[in-house]
């Protein structure tokens, strides 16, 4: 018991001992969060919701491809083609600022609100990018004249796109 009190009372004349212990627990917590909390990466992104797109055209072109490698996955549908519109292209959601003025005016009081989009380095701050909605699929497939190939197909296309079952349009 009295080793443990000399160790205390050298640890308590040590300069600085709170920042050292503190510097010391920080790098434990650090090594435990990425040994236990972080997902080894991957060089296949399966997802689309995880990938970045330069343009609309792009992330149709990557759709269309993701279906057409589904579909062809599928026993007896041959050789398909997809084609996807869209209503519209990405929309964003920016950050903003809002400054309120009351204006008394004799009897009356006048509410003023302005939005103001924030920059930084002349860039408007991105707080939501939403993904284009999908008005409709044109699916041709060889082997769609069957008719439970041709289920096949819809099931597929509708898990994969997650777009209504009255957007679909398969043919043979």
């Amino acid at each position: 018991m009295s080793k443990i009190k000399n160790l205390w009372e050298k640890l308590k004349g040590v300069k600085h001992i709170q920042i050292i212990i503190a510097v010391v627990v920080g790098l434990i917590l650090c090594v435990a969060y990425f040994s236990f909390c972080t997902k080894p990466k991957s060089d296949k992104i399966s997802d689309n919701s995880t990938q970045e797109y330069s343009s609309t055209e792009e992330y149709v072109h990557a759709l269309e491809n993701k279906l057409v490698n589904v579909l062809s996955k599928i026993a007896g549908v041959g050789e398909t083609s997809v084609v996807i519109t869209l209503e519209c292209g990405f929309t964003y959601e920016y950050a903003t600022d809002t400054e309120t003025k009351t204006v008394v005016s004799g009897d009356t009081e006048t509410t003023i609100k302005t939005e103001t989009i924030i920059m930084v380095s002349n860039q408007p701050v991105i707080v939501k990018q939403n993904y284009p909605v999908i008005k409709g699929v044109v699916i041709v497939a060889k082997g769609a004249e069957n008719f439970a190939v041709k289920m096949s197909i819809h099931t597929a296309a509708l898990t994969v796109l997650e777009v209504d079952a009255e957007n679909i349009t398969i043919l043979a």
